[in-house]
């Protein structure tokens, strides 16, 4: 039996496989609100036979967006556009849905990547950001507006507002969006955070505030349903956030009750170097398994079915999670089950499309012509 095609079980939640696609910003979206264009990207996706798909970062605030076009979820318009998606992919989908909480900190008010990403001044039309620190995250930029008490105060109760928001919806599962040089990463490394306060100094005052913003998502989400934290492993800079401390704040998630830690990195510091190559992240996410036997997703660059079952079989993590790979092959997870000899699942207005060799491949089914 292929481990990768086995089911697990999330708080209340069951997952058929341990392949999730991973949160992948569109940068699509108007004021925050989900458009056509989310119908169709979603919509396919969650017809890919993975077992957990993930919605993009979703900004608790409209400071909190990257870019103009990110998804949002903060007030009535945003909830209402997200209701038609997710009521077409359940009507025609078993697939768990989760969504990313996100606040972009100081790396929000920035062009698309296909327009080069930069910071958008506000005299071009962005607007101040907000940060652990008043420090840009690259030294061209204007530095961004230092979190006071007041407005900590102001982006937790955002997050807490969207987890009550996504619960309404119907979704699945959360994820914190603690990873990739965004607000609660910056809270993290050191890089970014120069805070004097309890918020800043020392491993255990940068957690503070992510702790906190964790805690707040779990009372605010319901008890049955499970809540991650996407987590940055490594800064790739020296000085910066590292394995150690990752491990650190995951042993605390795990006293707050985290489902899962999502194992990425970088993202903090433009002088990162990361040494690309297939799973070069795995064995952060097994570093932190192993540490704390927590729930881990590994993520980078995997693309091969048989890679994906050994991460999964080997036990270096839990689940596995793609994002371009799935979006060059949104069949990944049909394809990888006839390699493996496994089933999927499958819409039946599809069924008559598995090869011949692969009868099995939608489990045991016929279907009927006259």
């Amino acid at each position: 039996m292929s481990a990768l095609f086995t089911a697990a079980t999330l708080r209340g939640l069951q997952v058929p496989n341990r392949i999730v696609v991973s949160p992948m910003c569109q940068y699509s979206a108007e004021r925050g609100e989900a458009q056509a264009w989310h119908m169709i990207h979603l919509g396919h996706l969650a017809l890919s036979g993975a077992g957990m798909l993930c919605i993009e970062a979703t900004a608790v605030e409209p400071d909190g967006r990257i870019t103009p076009g990110d998804l949002g979820l903060w007030d009535d318009a945003t909830e209402a556009a997200l209701r038609p998606v997710l009521a077409a992919i359940r009507q025609h989908s078993n697939i768990a849905v989760t969504m990313q909480l996100a606040h972009a900190g100081r790396k929000a008010s920035s062009h698309t990547p296909w327009e080069g990403g930069q910071l958008i001044s506000v005299a071009d039309g962005g607007w101040m950001t907000h940060a652990p620190s008043a420090i840009s995250h690259k030294p061209d930029e204007t530095p961004p507006l230092a979190l006071d008490t007041a407005g900590l105060l102001r982006v937790k109760e955002a997050f807490v507002a969207s987890a009550r928001r996504a619960a309404r919806l119907g979704i699945d599962a959360l994820e914190i969006h603690a990873a990739h040089g965004y607000l609660l990463h910056q809270f993290l490394s050191p890089i970014a955070n120069q805070r004097t306060d309890e918020y800043g100094g020392s491993r255990e005052n940068r957690m503070r505030y992510p702790l906190e913003i964790f805690d707040a998502v779990r009372a605010a989400f319901p008890g049955d349903k499970p809540v991650g934290v996407r987590v940055s492993a490594t800064d790739w800079v020296e000085g910066g956030w590292g394995i150690e401390d990752t491990i650190a704040f995951a042993s605390e998630l795990k006293k707050r009750g985290v489902d899962w830690i999502d194992v990425s990195s970088g993202g903090v510091s433009p002088q990162q170097k990361i040494p690309l190559e297939p799973g070069y992240q795995v064995p952060f996410a097994k570093a932190v398994k192993e540490a704390t036997g927590v729930t881990t997703i590994a993520v980078g660059l995997i693309t091969d079915a048989k890679h994906a079952e050994e991460i999964v079989a080997s036990g270096q993590a839990d689940f596995v999670a793609m994002a371009r790979a799935m979006l060059y092959d949104p069949r990944w997870p049909w394809h990888a089950a006839a390699e493996l000899g496994a089933t999927v699942s499958a819409p039946p207005q599809y069924w008559r499309s598995q090869p011949r060799e692969q009868k099995h491949l939608f489990g045991d089914i016929s279907f009927g012509q006259r």
